[in-house]
């Protein structure tokens, strides 16, 4: 075993609970293309925006320029309840591997919802009551987000409606009535309750859905119902924002040790964790004060920025949402009903698709068998059973910590655990009964998405 002169794990005091989100926008030079309407291909403007989101979450979607958001007592003090979370030195996987790097991770799921999503999903109820709403609609994919809304609009005590990709919604049912014991309504997307969820289902009998598909649905009835706002789990500016407090965390718990980080590691779906973690690294990097290698982890099945192309996007399969750009497979790409959970989603945030495309941070894919591989090592040493999402980047962090041990240098490598594996027993129990496939598309397959994309001047 390591000489464990660095604790086994760092704890920031609550005092030191970061007290602004960092916009990591503000220092971008290039900045993230903007939404534009579907109809007219010009700018949102946040009047558009209105009917969908809550007024001040527009202005946060907005900003690109203003560095530091003041976070208000009231999330503030919520987040008190599981924050800070801790720096973790994981000093038996290292041991396992026979690396010389140093291997940390930020864990994310010391809370009820069991993830990172509560994060962002306190400050977008906050804001909804705020407003004087009655209640929010959303989509969620493994469950976490639904979860964490759940929790925060109980809270807050405003209604929630989610709708929950099918695939999930029937290999999670436990997942599901830990929302509804917070009080939300759970339907399985798609649905007939929508004339969207109608169409779908009609053009795809049998599908096991998408998020693609269960944004639609809540953004329609959320449109439709006087007193509702749709709030998003991922992807979005504002989602980066808020989760850039994980980042912000680690960060000063690395110079609480006096470490530095040199491989930043984050699974990538549509990209809220990622963008979280590595905010103020990106920020320095950005500037010019340091460097870092940053890489996302992505499915294999579902390989946005590792297989698809940058451009602009419907953010749903509807097609009613504003056009994004983004590093997408085609907003109307159902991926295969595997156990990726919270990462099957189309496309990446735009934010990240910027930093991506200047070649600022790296990205790989993983197949699904190589990923549960990573987990139960992780597991089996670290005593903690990962979620899926979180998984990806294990396998990347003892990939890199296995080069490490080739080459002989000591890196420090740093990953985000973005929350537990506790509902997601379906998929471990086909992993460990050899009924776990490694789905891949083709390139053909690729192809035919990619070429329904919209067409734009």
């Amino acid at each position: 075993m390591k000489d464990r002169q660095i604790p086994y794990k760092t704890y920031l005091d609550f005092e030191e609970i970061p007290k602004q989100w960092y916009n990591l926008r503000a220092d971008m030079k290039n900045k993230p293309a903007p939404l534009l309407n579907p109809g007219t291909h010009q700018p949102m403007k946040a009047e558009e925006l209105a009917p969908v989101f809550c007024e001040e979450l527009i202005a946060q979607e907005l900003d690109n320029d203003t560095p530091y958001f003041d976070i208000p007592d009231e999330i503030y003090n919520f987040y008190q309840m599981f924050r800070p979370s801790p720096l973790v030195r994981a000093y038996f996987l290292e041991e396992k591997l026979g690396t010389p790097a140093k291997i940390y991770y930020k864990f994310e799921g010391n809370n009820t919802s069991g993830s990172h999503k509560l994060n962002s999903a306190v400050a977008q109820a906050y804001y909804a009551k705020k407003q004087g709403l009655k209640g929010v609609t959303t989509e969620t994919g493994a469950g976490q987000w639904g979860t964490a809304l759940s929790m925060a609009c109980s809270f807050f005590g405003l209604d929630c409606k989610v709708y929950m990709v099918k695939v999930s919604y029937e290999q999670k049912p436990f997942r599901r009535e830990v929302m509804r014991t917070y009080g939300a309504s759970v339907v399985p997307s798609p649905s007939n309750d929508t004339n969207i969820g109608r169409k779908i289902n009609a053009e795809h009998p049998g599908t096991t859905g998408s998020l693609g598909c269960a944004i639609s649905e809540a953004v329609e009835v959320a449109t439709s119902t006087p007193g509702y706002r749709y709030v998003l789990g991922s992807v979005l500016n504002q989602v980066l924002l808020h989760q850039s407090i994980i980042g912000l965390e680690t960060k000063a718990a690395l110079d609480k040790l006096g470490e530095k980080a040199d491989i930043i590691i984050g699974c990538a779906g549509g990209g809220s964790n990622l963008g979280g973690l590595i905010a103020p690294f990106m920020g320095e990097k950005l500037r010019g004060e340091a460097d870092y290698r940053i890489i996302a982890v992505e499915p294999a099945s579902c390989p946005s920025l590792t297989r698809g192309v940058y451009a602009y996007d419907f953010c749903d399969t509807g097609m009613v949402c504003p056009l994004a750009k983004m590093y997408t497979l085609g907003s109307d790409f159902i991926p295969a009903p595997n156990h990726a959970g919270g990462l099957r989603y189309h496309g990446m945030s735009s934010i990240l698709s910027q930093l991506y495309d200047d070649g600022l941070m790296e990205a790989v894919s993983a197949k699904q068998t190589d990923v549960f591989d990573a987990a139960e090592m992780f597991a089996r040493v670290e005593g903690i059973l990962p979620a899926p999402e979180s998984s990806h980047a294990i396998k990347a962090a003892i990939d890199e910590a296995l080069k490490c041990k080739e080459t002989g240098e000591e890196k420090t490598i740093v990953f985000g655990l973005t929350g537990t594996g506790y509902f997601d027993m379906v998929a471990y129990e086909k992993y460990h009964d050899g009924k776990m496939d490694d789905y891949i598309p083709t390139d053909e397959e690729l192809a035919a998405y990619r070429a329904k994309l919209p067409k734009i001047d």
